[in-house]
Order: C-alpha cells, then structure tokens, then sequence
C-alpha cells in the first residue's frame, strides 16, 4: 500500500484520516491504508484529515494579516508576546530530510521541478553537515565512485563538480537531473538501488524509465513550469511520481509525501493522490522516413491500411463516438418529420421542396437586385468631381452637399467622397448613405485654398451652396436599370423564368388544396433545417475520422513533389537514402545530400553543419544570436536554412507542419570540440552544462552515422566518419561507453 502524507513544518500528517485519529507524525488511520490502494472503494470515500483544513485556515489568515500589514491596516496581534500569529513555516530540506530520518522514511526521493533547485538543495544539505552514512559507507563509497570515474579526464573532473558530487554522495546526498553527466547519473542509480544513497533530489525525468524505488517520495510543489507558464501536475503525473514509493521485496509499505506550501487546499491534494485513470493519448504521427521505409516494405496501399489500423486512429475515431450518436438520432427524427408530414393527397416532401426553391430564388433575386443597386451607387459615386451638388438621400446628413474631393476608392467601402452639407458639416460620404444612384445636377467653384478644419472656410462655402442652389430643385432618385437579358441576367441563369415555372408547378401540385397544407409545411421546414444540421455534422465526422491516413497521405503527396516517391508509389534512389535518416529532421538532412551542401567540408565544419539539425534549444529564449565559425561553415548553416524554407513552404501547402526550423546554437560547441579544444573551455563558451552538452553529442554522433551511411562511397562518407572520429573523444567517448 502507498500511505499519503503532507508535511507541515517538522510536521507529518496523514492526507486521509478516520474518525477518531488526528492523523499526526505515526498515527496512521484507517482511512489512510484503505486510501492507498489504487482503485480502492475505500480512497472514494476516505475522508481528508480535517486537521489539515485546520492548517489551511491558519494559513489563509496569516496571509490576510499580511495583506492588511502591507496595506498599512490594523495589525491582527496576538497575546504571545504582541506578535502578529503567522501560518505554518516552510521547513528547510535539511529540516525535511532529518524529519524523513526520524520517521524511519528514508531511502527518499525529493522531486523539485528544477535542475538548478535540486543542485541547490544538495549544497544546502552538505552546508548543513547532514551526513546519513556511516563512516564504513562513506570509504564505500568513495572507492566505488573512483572506480567508475577513473577513465574520466582528470582535467575535466574540476569543470564537472566531481568533487563536490563525491562529497555529497559520501554522505548519502545526491542530485540527479538532465543536466548531469550521463556517468555521475549512473552512479546516483546505483548507489540508491542499493541503499547506500539515502536521499536523491530529482527533476520528473527520473519517474520515467529508472529503476529507483524508494521508501517513500516527497514533493516540494505541485506546479512546475511546463514551458509557458506555472501548471498544476495532473493526477497521472502525481501517480508516476509517487508510484516510486515501495521497493519489491524490501518495504511492505510505500509513503507519499506533500510539503505544505502556502495556499495548498487539502481536497486538492486528496483529489490528485485519489485518482487511479488516466486517460492513454497517442502521440503518433506518421513521419517521411516512416512513410518511405513503409511504401517501399509493403507498398503505399497496404501501409494506408496499417496506420487505418493504428491505436492513434482509433483513437481519433472514438473521439467522434458522440457525434455519431448525435447523427443516429437526427436520422431517426428526420425519419419521423417525413412520416409527420405525410399528405393524403400527394407527395408533401415533393412539394416542400418546391416552395422551399422557390423561396431561395427569390432571395437569390434580392440579393441581385441590391448587389446591382449598389454597383450603380458606386458607378455614381465615381462619376463625381469636386465642386459638383448632390442630394444626400437620407441620414443625419440628408440635404444639398458640394462635393470638395471625390475620395480614393476603397476595394470594400467604394469611392467615399468628401462633402460639405448646407449646414457646414464636412463628412466622408460611402454607399451606406445612398438608396439609388446619385447625379450631380449644378457645380458651384471650391476655393483653392479651402480647408474643411476651418469654420469660415465652411461657413463662407455653405452660404455660397445655399445661394447657387437656391430656386432649383434636386432630380428624383436614380431607379437600378436591369441589365439585358431579364432580371437576373443571361449569366444568372434566367431567374424570373424558373420563379414563373416553380409557382405554375405549385398550383399545379396536388398538395396545393391540401386543407393540412400548412400543418404539413411545418413539419416539412422541421425536416429541411434538421437536414441541413445533420449534413454540416456529417462533414465533422468526416474531417475527424481517417485523420492518420489522411495525415499519411500528404507526406506521401509531399514526397512525390520532391521525387522521392515516383508516381507510380515506389521508392526512387534518392527515397532509399531518405530511408537511412531517422532524425526528426529527415527530410531537411535528405534534401542537404541531395543538393550537396555539405560536400568539402572539414571534419569540424561538418560536426558544425550536422549539429544544427540534431540540437533544439529548450527554451525559445535559448534560441538567441549564437556565435558561429566562420568560413564556408556559416555559408553551408544559411544554406540549410533556405532548404528548409523551401520545404517549409511545401509543407504548408500540404497542410503539414514536421520541420522545425534548424537551430544554429550547438554549431559553435560542435566545432570547437571537433578541433579539439578541452571541455572547460568549451562549457564556457556555450554555456550549457555537462549532461546537455554529452547528451547533444550523442545525438549529433547518432546523425553523423545516418549521414555516413546515407551518403554512400565519396567524400562526405569519409569526412562523416572523420568527424565521428573528432567528436567522440573525452567524456562523450567514456559516456558512449558506460551507456
């Protein structure tokens, strides 16, 4: 069983507890054993310590008290000594570590969602002098650490932290993280498996493929940075964290451990430590390498029919097990709208349909008739000059208007002319302010220097319109001319003709003296609207179903444009070294060979060139100007970078997005190792640490491979194999070796 607890101060209490028990430091409840059992009818209904919502209160009240203080309110004070009461203290991890001590809790792993937080809390510890070994254990260890660093580089064993890693693992302290040295992480995993290592702190990596079982595992927070911001862990992230509680074999027990943090809700807590299903969600996504390795092993076809097969579709298809419900129903009703308006005197649906069409010619003639009304408004509005009177129709602007500047024609407004009224209001005219089209029917002179901002030029030009325009009176509204050929026009289709011939088929219809016609209609426009909303829910299911294959289907598109599918769907030359490259990058490190661009490099350059295709930054933020070498080298990294855009750009017009955009931060380190040059220096000028910089060097020696291999007899296959050579030296050499 996995026995949950929240630590508060030097505090242990159980997250469940029973009637009766206060749930503190060993008193376990019997809610809390019936609590532990993964999918237990006894974690539904254990009840949360209620000595923890006592806590919470405390908490939320000293953070009030806080509040006022800053606020420069009333201080809430207490009879202790006048001072104001406080929540519960933060315990230090050397403080946390003693506590898991004394509760005999240890071996322990403490997951702080943070590489520079779990280093930090190991020097916290060592600057408290914790020490959980014997003095036997510590020559133990000491001796088994030297042996497995002896063929490390003494040189590099300062710039790595050996000393210190060493001193910490003494006395039973360790940290374990990505950014370790692959060989020091190792040695964390086996001092802990066997118990010579008492307390490890770790980020999240460690919960996913490690063998380290531990007593019992301790959370520091329950939100990490996911990226973008601050996130609350899910309850599956808190079961793979906890679940490394209990060792096989050697604990009867597992103990999972919260520390209190300010505003943490107790149900919250239950609510994550409760949770026993999660659902299973495939990150599957056919790839260029996978399409052209499976094409050329069972043809295009078949592997279609593979990925139609897959768990990731199947997935996407129960995804729509809903709408497909939602569609047997609205089939069902449209079924019973038909029976509803059945007619004894005929065929309603038939003559629904007829109204129904007769009904959207109409429209579709309206909708002519103002689209026309409107090009003739704008043919006017065209036509006008400046100094040229018109009549504005309507609006709080309606009235006798000179036209001082005809306007720039807008793609969507028309022409907006701008006038000045009688009234001495200047304003931009558009279509919106006409009804018909407008004419002008005398001209009055616009003085050069007339300026619209200025109140006696306005003045002064609206008296002159007033008095040209005095005695005359303004021509009707233009009426819309309909162009030739009928109403809607030879290119309309003949509009008028076809409403003449459905309303004769509608008195014709057997159904027109139908005394129920009317009823009948109802049901029938019940059905058309139902229709209409069960056909736009069909074309969801079908845009969420064969996602996969669809998916498959573009890359295979993709991969014909550029030839290495023919179109016949069998593999050309160039597709059968496609085959060779596995990187996430495959098709931008294909299309580099293909083109040669990496062909006279040095075996430096080529380590250069290849990295920015294996390295990705882990922050956006990393990705900042890096140094590069210079040379052909930098010429080779902005051509990669075009033959990425090219496929970029292809990619998008397939409705794909794979390709990352080659990231040029590794190129300098790449190179700099590649020529030699020693660890420290190299740590310095990259600045990442020991583990990033091994952990991308496996991946570019990986690429590098790919690329020998995919190269074929030449040149570049003998400068790849020169430069796996140059890359695989000190500990990246002794870190292939261990793994």
């Amino acid at each position: 069983p996995l026995y949950q607890h929240v630590l508060v101060g030097r505090r242990m209490y159980d997250l469940f507890a029973a009637d009766g028990t206060d749930g503190t430091d060993g008193t376990r409840a019997s809610a809390g054993v019936g609590a532990d059992v993964p999918g237990s009818g006894a974690a539904r209904e254990a009840k949360v310590n209620p000595e923890l919502f006592r806590v919470a209160r405390e908490d939320w009240r000293a953070g009030r008290a806080g509040d006022r203080r800053r606020r420069g309110g009333p201080r809430d004070r207490r009879t202790s000594g006048g001072r104001p009461r406080t929540g519960p203290r933060l315990p230090t991890r050397f403080e946390m570590v003693e506590k898991l001590d004394s509760q005999g809790l240890l071996p322990a792993i403490v997951f702080i969602f943070s590489r520079v937080g779990c280093d930090a809390a190991v020097t916290q510890c060592l600057s408290a002098n914790l020490r959980l070994n014997s003095p036997e254990e510590r020559q133990d260890i000491v001796a088994f650490v030297e042996e497995r660093c002896r063929n490390l580089p003494e040189e590099d064993l300062t710039v790595l932290g050996y000393h210190d890693f060493l001193d910490g693992l003494s006395r039973g302290v360790a940290a374990h993280h990505a950014g370790m040295l692959p060989t020091f992480k190792h040695i964390v995993e086996e001092l802990f498996a066997t118990g010579r290592c008492k307390v490890v702190f770790a980020t999240e990596t460690l919960a996913l493929g490690i063998n380290m079982p531990a007593r019992s595992v301790v959370i520091e927070k329950l939100s990490k940075w996911n990226g973008e911001t601050h996130a609350d862990i899910t309850p599956g992230e808190y079961t793979q964290l906890t679940g490394r509680a209990g060792r096989r074999g050697i604990d009867v027990e597992g103990h999972g451990v919260v520390l209190w943090q300010p505003g943490l809700d107790p149900k919250s807590v239950a609510g994550l430590a409760s949770t026993r299903t999660y659902p299973l969600k495939s990150s599957f996504r056919p790839s260029y390498n996978m399409a052209v390795n499976l094409v050329h092993q069972v043809g295009r076809s078949t592997a279609r029919t593979l990925l139609e097969s897959s768990f990731a579709q199947f997935q996407a298809d129960k995804a729509v097990v809903g709408l497909a419900r939602q569609l047997r129903k609205a089939d069902e009703a449209l079924q019973g709208y038909v029976d509803a308006a059945t007619c004894h005197q005929g065929d309603f649906m038939e003559y629904a349909g007829l109204r129904r069409r007769l009904t959207e010619v109409e429209a579709e003639q309206a909708r002519v008739r103002r689209t026309d009304r409107r090009d003739e408004i704008v043919t006017s509005l065209e036509s006008l000059r400046a100094g040229d009177v018109i009549e504005v129709p309507a609006g709080r602007f309606a009235g006798l208007a000179v036209v001082v500047d005809p306007g720039i024609r807008s793609d969507r407004d028309g022409p907006r002319p701008y006038v000045l009224t009688a009234d001495r209001h200047a304003k931009r005219l558009s279509t919106a302010d006409f009804t018909a089209p407008v004419a002008a029917f005398t001209r009055l002179r616009i003085p050069k220097s007339f300026n619209g901002r200025n109140p006696q030029a306005r003045r002064d030009l609206a008296s002159a319109l007033r008095s040209r325009t005095q005695g005359l009176t303004p021509p009707p509204p233009g009426r819309a001319r309909p162009p030739a050929g009928g109403m809607l026009g030879p290119r309309r289709g003949g509009g008028e003709p076809e409403v003449e011939r459905i309303r004769a088929a509608l008195q014709a219809h057997p159904c027109q003296s139908c005394p129920d016609r009317e009823d009948h209609a109802r049901w029938a426009n019940r059905h058309f609207k139902l229709n209409r909303d069960t056909r736009t829910l069909e074309r969801r299911i079908e845009q969420r179903t064969n996602t996969i294959a669809r998916q498959f289907d573009r890359v295979c598109e993709v991969l014909t444009a550029l030839d290495y599918l023919d179109t016949e769907d069998a593999v050309t030359a160039t597709g059968q070294r496609l085959m060779r490259i596995y990187t996430d990058m495959d098709l931008v490190a294909a299309e580099c060979l293909r083109r040669g661009v990496w062909d006279g490099l040095s075996p430096s350059g080529l380590a250069a060139a290849l990295s920015a295709l294996a390295f990705e930054a882990r922050r956006p933020d990393d990705a900042r100007s890096p140094r590069l070498p210079g040379g052909p080298v930098r010429q080779v990294l902005a051509d990669m970078v075009e033959v990425w855009a090219a496929l970029d750009a292809l990619e998008r017009e397939h409705k794909l997005d794979f390709l990352r955009e080659p990231d040029l931060g590794f190129a300098w380190a790449a190179f700099r190792w590649a020529e030699g040059a020693p660890l420290d220096e190299v740590l310095d000028e990259t600045d990442l640490a020991a583990g990033d910089f091994v952990r991308w060097m496996k991946q570019l020696l990986d690429l590098t491979d790919q690329v020998a291999d995919a190269a074929g007899e030449g040149e570049l296959r003998r400068t790849a194999r020169a430069t796996r050579e140059a890359l695989r030296r000190g500990v990246v050499a002794y870190s292939s070796v261990s793994d």
